[in-house]
C-alpha cells in the first residue's frame, strides 16, 4: 500500500511497503532548487540518494571538460553521431537557458550527490541513459513528427524569448506542470510517451529499489506526478531499454533503392543492351555523387570533402548500410581535425546560426546529415532517371 503526504512545497513523503521517500521535485535551472536539495539531505539523513541522472550526464556534469576527450571520428565510425548531435543542441539550449538565470543547468542534481557524498549516504543514478532515451524517442516519431522536434530544438537555439526565475519557480506547481503536459501529451504524444512516461516509469522503479529504508529522490518537477503513479506498479525495465529497429520506412529506403537499382540495371541490359547500361551506370553516378556533393557544398565542406561526397556516393546509395555523409563527415573530420576549443565553446557556438559552421564539430556533424540528406534525394532522382532510360 502508497501513502503519499505533502510535507512542504515541491516535497512529498511517501511510505511504500517497509520504505520512507521524500520525492523532492526540483528545476533544473533554480537556485531555489540547489538550497531546497541541500537541506533536505542534510536534515533527512538518508540511506540513500536517487538522482535524477544516468551516468554519462552525471560525467557530464562532474567532469565539464570531458568534451575535450571526445573522439570524433569513433563516435561517427560507431554510428552516433546523430545522437551526439541531439545532445549537442540540448546542452545548448539549457546552456542558454541558463545564462539567463546565472546557474548551471543540473547544479541541484550535481549538489544533491556532493551532499549525499558527505553525508554518508548511497548515491543511486535513477535515470535512464540519455543515448537509449534518444534512440527511442527517435523510433517513436512519424516523419511529421521529427520535423516539428527538430523545429522546436533548432528554434529554441535561436529564440530570443527571456525566462526568469519567477516563471521557473511557478512551473514547478502541479497545476502548471499539468497543463503543460497536457498541451505537450496533444502536440507530440510520441515524445512525451518517451522523454516523460517512459522515464517517469525508469525512475519509479529505481528509487523504489534504492537501498535502505529511507530514501531521498531529487528529480525535475515534471517527473513527480509520474513518479507518484507508478511507484507501486510492476514495470519491466528490460523492456524500457530495449533499442527499437529502425523505422520501416528507412528500411524500406535503404533497400529499395539498390533493389530498384539492380532490377532497373537488369532490365536495361535485356531491353536495350550493353550500352545503354553503362550509359545508365553514368547517370546514376552523375546525379547521386552531384546530389551527394552539393549537401557537403551547402554545408561548407573542404573541396576534398565534396569530391568525396561525390566519388561515395554512387557506391554507398547502393549499399543499405553505408551513407556518403559518414564518408564527408569522416574525410572533413581529418582534413579540419576539431581542436580542444571547438570542443570547449561549443555549446556557445550552437546558440548562433554563424557559430554552426564556425565550430569545426557542428560544421562536421552538419556535412555529415547534409550530404546524407542530399544522397538520398539524388538516389530517388537517379531511380527516375534511370528508369526513363529503360526502354
Amino acid at each position: 500500500m502508497t501513502e503519499i503526504s505533502s510535507i512542504e512545497p515541491n516535497v512529498d513523503l511517501i511510505r511504500i511497503d517497509d520504505k520512507e521517500i521524500y520525492l523532492v521535485g526540483t528545476a533544473h535551472v533554480s537556485h531555489e532548487s540547489t538550497a531546497l536539495v541541500e537541506r533536505i539531505i542534510r536534515s533527512h539523513r538518508a540511506n540513500s540518494v536517487a538522482i535524477e541522472l544516468c551516468e554519462p550526464r552525471y560525467q557530464s556534469l562532474k567532469n565539464p571538460d570531458r568534451w575535450k576527450n571526445t573522439d570524433l571520428v569513433a563516435i561517427m565510425r560507431e554510428g552516433k553521431a546523430y545522437v551526439l548531435m541531439a545532445q549537442l543542441m540540448l546542452a545548448a539550449f539549457q546552456k542558454k537557458l541558463g545564462d539567463q538565470l546565472k546557474i548551471k543547468p543540473g547544479a541541484e542534481m550535481l549538489r544533491a550527490a556532493e551532499v549525499a557524498e558527505a553525508e554518508g549516504a548511497t548515491i543511486v543514478l535513477a535515470d535512464r541513459n540519455v543515448t537509449t532515451t534518444l534512440k527511442r524517442t527517435w523510433a517513436a516519431l512519424g516523419f511529421w513528427s521529427m520535423m516539428k522536434v527538430l523545429g522546436a530544438m533548432i528554434g529554441g537555439l535561436f529564440t530570443e524569448q527571456k525566462i526568469d526565475a519567477a516563471e521557473i519557480e511557478r512551473l514547478k506547481s502541479s497545476d502548471a506542470l499539468d497543463a503543460l503536459m497536457e498541451e505537450f501529451s496533444q502536440t507530440l504524444p510520441e515524445v512525451r510517451d518517451t522523454l516523460i512516461d517512459e522515464r517517469d516509469q525508469y525512475l519509479a522503479v529505481k528509487i523504489r529499489e534504492a537501498p535502505g529504508p529511507k530514501i531521498i529522490a531529487i528529480v525535475g518537477a515534471g517527473h513527480v506526478p509520474g513518479i507518484k503513479r507508478y511507484l507501486g506498479e510492476p514495470i519491466d525495465l528490460k523492456k524500457l531499454e530495449e533499442i527499437p529497429p529502425p523505422h520501416l520506412i528507412t528500411r524500406m529506403v535503404g533497400w529499395g533503392i539498390p533493389l530498384a537499382f539492380l532490377s532497373l540495371i537488369v532490365a536495361g541490359f535485356f531491353v536495350s543492351g550493353g550500352s545503354a547500361t553503362m550509359e545508365m551506370v553514368g547517370w546514376w553516378i552523375v546525379v547521386t555523387g552531384s546530389f551527394a556533393a552539393l549537401g557537403s557544398l551547402v554545408a561548407l565542406a573542404h573541396p576534398l570533402t565534396i569530391l568525396s561526397a561525390f566519388v561515395a556516393a554512387p557506391l554507398t546509395t547502393i549499399h543499405p548500410i553505408l551513407a556518403s555523409g559518414w564518408v564527408a563527415g569522416l574525410v572533413e573530420a581529418m582534413i579540419r581535425r576539431p581542436r580542444v576549443g571547438d570542443l570547449e565553446h561549443i555549446a556557445d557556438d550552437l546558440g548562433t546560426l554563424r557559430g554552426w559552421w564556425k565550430n569545426r564539430v557542428s560544421r562536421v556533424l552538419l556535412i555529415m546529415a547534409m550530404t546524407n540528406l542530399f544522397g538520398t534525394i539524388g538516389a530517388l532522382w537517379g531511380i527516375k532517371v534511370v528508369a526513363s532510360m529503360v526502354s
